[in-house]
């Protein structure tokens, strides 16, 4: 595993001119984990040493909308002012598929008076980790992501088909954990393992999933704000490679209709200052936090599903299926549950969150799941009794819909605590406009089954 060691401004200086970089993609995370920003000359980032944006970049939906009125504004001014954006020296990397020596660095978002903009996903992130670092708590997280290739599509009423392999043959059959289903697509996995090993992106394994055409990497666990920053970019990274390899790289929650949908599933733990794992005793059986930190995640999911399930077709992927949990039940190795503890060494031991989408924003998926995890400590949540059986057979536990989940969101005063009730004014907000827009669709299943028989 790859550790980047702290950078100043002066060592970002230094490996510029090492890469004998020219140009700067300055970039920020929006709420969709789209990367905003500008391309800058290499003198000009150097003599600025940031940039300012209109404030409502970073808090636009998915369709490039805005709210026209209503609380939003109550945060956001209707003057659309700046804000300035400052480099963090720690995230700079290469652009390996740049003609010209590129680099590309994530900024952080300020206000005029030095203070971090609250409904910047960076900054939710950084909140969260701020209160575990006030209690001497450091979170590690781990996170799995799934995605599927799927052929180059330019016409959105099409379905989605998975791509041509070396074969000269698209998958047809479920292909799960199949070595040869990875080999078809070799010459696009070479390219995005070194585009990673160029970014020093931390992955791990790659194994292929049950969908066909559906991925899975893993990545080395981490301290939360790098790991995003490292989801984010490996997202930008592996559609670039797939459009040149003549494919679409997508990280729908649900992109293809009979197929399993893809998710992001977080391991996390929390160590002491002392470098011991705050879930296991010193015996080395699960503490009292351990299970604490899972009452947090069973009581707080529900409220938190607008932000790991963050669109209409988020929910497509949460249906009784045997492929994505509907509960918030948690159990020892068992992929039923919402709530997983994998069998693990006490030093190792942790939790996994199974019910984000890979749709979700990375940034905001981890501030929201330690989230749920700290007021869990912090209030010393009880769980329920350990599942222990198939859970995919009790009841839906989740909001079934966007919708819903956005009623339970704005309800829940203790998230809007942890993750900053500006924060959840301004995504609330964005998403009922999302909503909106997609109830304007008449879908084909509404054609097919409406049209003649009502």
């Amino acid at each position: 595993m790859m550790v980047r060691e702290p950078f100043t401004f002066s060592d970002l200086e230094h490996w510029l001119d090492q890469q004998r970089v020219t140009e700067i993609e300055c970039l920020v995370p929006d709420l969709t984990g789209v990367a905003r920003g500008k391309i800058l000359p290499r003198e000009k980032f150097t003599e600025d040493r940031g940039m300012r944006l209109p404030e409502a970049v970073v808090a636009m939906g998915v369709t490039g909308e805005f709210p026209e009125e209503g609380p939003y504004y109550d945060v956001i001014t209707p003057t659309d002012r700046d804000m300035h954006l400052r480099p963090d020296p720690s995230t700079v990397r290469i652009v390996p598929w740049a003609t010209d020596p590129t680099a590309q660095v994530i900024h952080d978002c300020f206000d005029k008076d030095g203070n971090l903009i609250p409904f910047a996903p960076r900054s939710v992130l950084r909140r969260v980790c701020d209160l575990f670092d006030a209690e001497g708590w450091q979170p590690i997280v781990a996170p799995e992501l799934e995605f599927y290739l799927v052929a180059r599509n330019t016409d959105p009423d099409m379905p989605l088909k998975p791509p041509i392999g070396r074969s000269g043959r698209a998958e047809t059959s479920r292909q799960a954990y199949s070595i040869d289903a990875v080999n078809e697509f070799d010459p696009l996995f070479e390219e995005i393992y070194d585009y990673c090993e160029k970014m020093e992106l931390n992955v791990d394994t790659l194994i292929h999933e049950v969908g066909a055409g559906q991925m899975e990497i893993n990545f080395f666990h981490a301290k939360p704000l790098g790991l995003a920053d490292e989801v984010f970019l490996f997202k930008r990274t592996v559609r670039e490679a797939a459009m040149r390899k003549d494919m679409f790289a997508t990280f729908m929650a649900k992109p293809i209709a009979g197929e399993p949908g893809s998710a992001m599933h977080i391991h996390q733990s929390i160590v002491r200052e002392d470098g011991s794992n705050l879930f296991s005793n010193a015996d080395g059986s699960a503490s009292r936090e351990f299970y604490w930190y899972i009452g947090g995640l069973q009581k707080y999911i529900p409220a938190a599903m607008a932000l790991f399930a963050p669109y209409v077709n988020s929910y497509r992927r949460l249906v009784r299926s045997n492929a994505a949990p509907i509960n918030i039940q948690w159990g020892t190795d068992n992929r039923t549950v919402g709530i997983r503890s994998p069998v693990a060494p006490p030093a190792a031991r942790r939790v996994e969150n199974r019910v984000i989408g890979a749709d979700a924003n990375p940034y905001v998926a981890l501030a929201a799941t330690l989230a749920c995890g700290y007021l869990g400590l912090k209030n010393k949540i009880e769980p329920t009794p350990e599942c222990r059986g198939d859970a995919y057979l009790g009841d839906f536990q989740l909001p079934r819909s966007l919708g819903e989940a956005l009623t339970l969101l704005r309800d829940q005063t203790d998230l809007a605590h942890v993750l900053g009730a500006s924060f959840i004014t301004v995504y609330t907000e964005v998403k009922e406009i999302e909503y909106a827009e997609f109830m304007k669709v008449i879908s084909p299943w509404e054609r097919e089954h409406l049209l003649l028989h009502v």
